[in-house]
């Protein structure tokens, strides 16, 4: 006796060796010994052989027409042999049973299984979707097809025109766009960008890095929603001396200002003004929603990415020649250039310049401080504030550091300058050294009273956020505050509102255990150090197209460590192939080679020791 069973999701035929009532002992169509539950049993019979039959009933299914066999099937619920004897009009052969029931078997859309050899037709509906989404299927599988095979040509398909930077930086792992890209990759063995590059679709390196940031953080674009105006600032005392700002040129959230006032018994009273949209930005507000997503202004060479919109920063900013609202410390400074005392307060100041470093440096600098030579607005007071600046710099226990170079790119089109700048010169330090003397006094006035804050701390060389307050050990202060540049960073707004509170005597917007607090700090620190991250990219980006257009090949280079090299006059920090033994300090000499501007990396050759590094002289 044979039978037809079903096992492990397809239908078999084979031979019963023995019968055990509930299970059987069989020998499949291929030899292969087995016990079988009789529940799995489809039906029984003499002949023909297993095989034959299974043959037989193969070439009969491929000759069935579905559509009819669905129609013949009615609505109610069927055994598969009843509808063979229905189709075929007599008791059916074993070969005709088993075609039926293949048939069944592998048309899951025409027909619903409901138990062992038991099926009901499909509604006519639910057909006819699952049709239509077989032909779907079967187009987007011939569509996938000859899209794959135009990019492995080098050609770009055109429904990829508008989605280059997408599969590229944040694909839809799910649409056909991206599958057939995958294939065309297996095909070449290109990565995508590679495969991109090679059918054009990348005009521009740059916009290929700068998309690739802003699908990750700005999905929606970066341009504001439709806002409310804020409400005008409250009416405000006015300040009593007129105060001056200190910024590159490119600079528009001016958030720092300062006065000076000299006394006839030789004290000065120092204002350091902060731009202060804390007062038309309440907790919770629609603005306040905006600026608490962004976190922060995203900078970058030629072009940065505002926190709040313009005309909130075009309000609140620093500008000259304009009544600003501003919250001010005011610090009492003796003859000797001692701290005698603070006074915080929002009020209203008088811009009366906003200095530029281009135009200041010439005229300020570690050559012409005390010296001779023609004047110009606020000489006095810089040159003074820079004293203070020293001797707040020399309490904290920080004076003579080793100065470094800044860089400043200038971005004009397609054309980039590099411009080497020296850390800690007269104007960064004067700068600096307010910012810090505000911040760590803020700090210091929020822990006094008992208001809740994020702080930078320092210990053990590892810089973090916290919401308590901490020393800066970097810094040489007992804490530490972001607070003097709300219009850019979102920690400094919110500070702000904190130290507002305090100064006017009001509640503060935030509890010490205000949750959102430390879920804010945690979401700037993410945030921060992706700009940064991002900022640092494209400087490298934009260091790689400086050398390609002043068709630099050879350069002078510092080895920082083991393999790595300082490039000279850029801040690009580059492996070296092909040197020996390099100590740090050692001068170098490089072929600049095969330069990408896609994976943002070059190759340095070297090609002579050009100064070792100064070995320090034993004592003694």
């Amino acid at each position: 006796m044979h039978l037809l069973y079903e096992e492990d999701g397809d239908i078999k035929a084979g031979t019963i060796l023995a019968d055990n009532d509930s299970s059987l002992q069989i020998e499949s169509q291929h030899g292969k010994r087995a016990k079988l539950k009789v529940a799995n049993v489809l039906l029984r019979f003499t002949t023909p052989a297993p095989g034959p039959t299974m043959d037989a009933a193969r070439a009969l299914r491929d000759g069935l027409d579905l559509d009819f066999l669905w129609e013949v099937a009615g609505a109610e619920e069927f055994g598969f042999a009843d509808l063979a004897a229905e189709y075929f009009g007599q008791t059916p052969s074993a070969p005709e049973a088993a075609a039926i029931a293949l048939a069944l078997h592998g048309a899951p859309i025409y027909f619903h299984k409901k138990g062992k050899g038991r099926y009901r037709a499909a509604p006519a509906d639910v057909l006819a979707a699952a049709k239509a989404a077989l032909e779907r299927k079967a187009r987007e599988t011939a569509l996938r097809a000859e899209w794959a095979d135009a990019l492995a040509r080098g050609e770009l398909p055109a429904p990829f025109t508008a989605k280059v930077y997408e599969l590229a930086h944040k694909p839809d792992k799910n649409s056909l766009e991206y599958k057939a890209l995958q294939d065309a990759c297996v095909a070449t063995g290109l990565s995508v960008v590679r495969l991109f590059d090679r059918c054009g679709a990348i005009p521009s390196s740059h916009e290929f890095h700068r998309q690739a940031f802003l699908l990750t953080h700005f999905p929606r674009g970066t341009g504001f929603p439709e806002l409310e105006p804020p409400p005008p600032p409250p009416a405000l005392p006015a300040g009593d001396a007129p105060a001056f700002s200190i910024d590159d040129t490119a600079t528009t959230e001016i958030d720092d200002a300062f006065s000076v006032i000299f006394r006839e018994d030789g004290s000065v009273r120092v204002g350091i003004h902060i731009a202060a949209p804390a007062l038309g930005i309440p907790r919770d507000s629609p603005l306040d929603r905006v600026a608490a997503t962004r976190l922060s202004t995203v900078y970058m060479p030629g072009d940065k990415i505002t926190m709040l919109p313009e005309g909130l920063i075009e309000r609140y900013t620093l500008a000259e020649n304009r009544d600003c609202p501003a919250l001010s410390l005011y610090v009492e400074v003796g003859p000797d250039l001692e701290v005698r005392g603070h006074v915080t307060q929002a009020d209203v100041i008088r811009i009366a310049a906003n200095l530029r470093h281009e135009t200041l440096e010439p005229l300020f600098n570690e050559t012409t401080i005390g010296q001779p030579g023609a004047d110009y607005p606020f000489r006095r007071e810089l040159e003074w504030l820079h004293r203070f600046a020293l001797s707040l710099e020399a309490a904290r226990g920080k004076a003579d550091q080793v100065q470094r170079h800044d860089y400043v790119f200038r971005v004009d089109g397609e054309r980039v300058d590099i411009v080497p700048r020296v850390r800690g010169n007269p104007i960064d330090k004067l700068v600096s050294e307010l910012m810090i003397l505000a911040n760590s006094h803020w700090g210091g006035l929020l822990a006094e009273r008992e208001v809740a804050g994020i702080y930078r701390a320092q210990t053990g060389g590892k810089v973090r956020m916290t919401l308590k307050p901490a020393p800066h050990e970097g810094l040489g202060v007992a804490q530490y505050t972001w607070s003097t540049s709300p219009l850019r960073r979102y920690v400094d707004l919110l500070n702000q509102r904190q130290i507002l509170a305090v100064a006017r005597g009001e509640p503060a917007p935030h509890a010490g255990n205000d949750p959102m607090l430390f879920a804010l700090m945690r979401d700037f620190e993410l945030a921060y150090d992706a700009y940064n991250e991002f900022q640092r990219g494209l400087e490298r980006y934009w260091c790689l197209r400086w050398l390609l257009q002043e068709r630099v090949s050879e350069l002078d280079a510092t080895v920082w460590r083991e393999n790595l090299i300082r490039l000279d006059g850029l801040p690009y920090i580059a492996r070296v192939v092909g040197a020996p033994t390099l100590n740090p300090g050692d001068r170098v000499r490089v072929a600049i080679e095969a330069v990408d501007l896609l994976d943002n990396d070059l190759n340095c050759r070297f090609l002579r020791l050009e100064q070792p590094a100064a070995v320090p002289e034993a004592d003694g």
